[in-house]
């Protein structure tokens, strides 16, 4: 079974790697960027009996190691 979380930094949460590449796209002639946010895909695929049982080891994988929940938020 395959999964896809995506991983990215709370609202309100400074985002320094997604202002750095505002502006440097800024740089490059690329103004009409008003924001931007950067985040992490990870993908995922584990063996296991049911979609379920997946879908809830990749939710622990998530609270344990994946993402800092004081920081991020993440979607599976």
């Amino acid at each position: 079974m395959k999964f896809r979380v995506l991983v990215r930094l709370k609202p309100g949460i400074l985002d320094v790697q997604g202002a750095a590449v505002r502006k440097a796209l800024a740089g490059l002639g690329f103004t009409e960027v008003s924001d931007l946010r950067v985040g992490k895909v990870i993908e995922i695929e584990l063996d296991t009996a049911t979609a379920d049982a997946a879908r809830a080891r990749v939710g622990e994988m998530c609270r344990q190691l994946l993402a800092n929940p004081v920081l991020e938020d993440y979607t599976i």
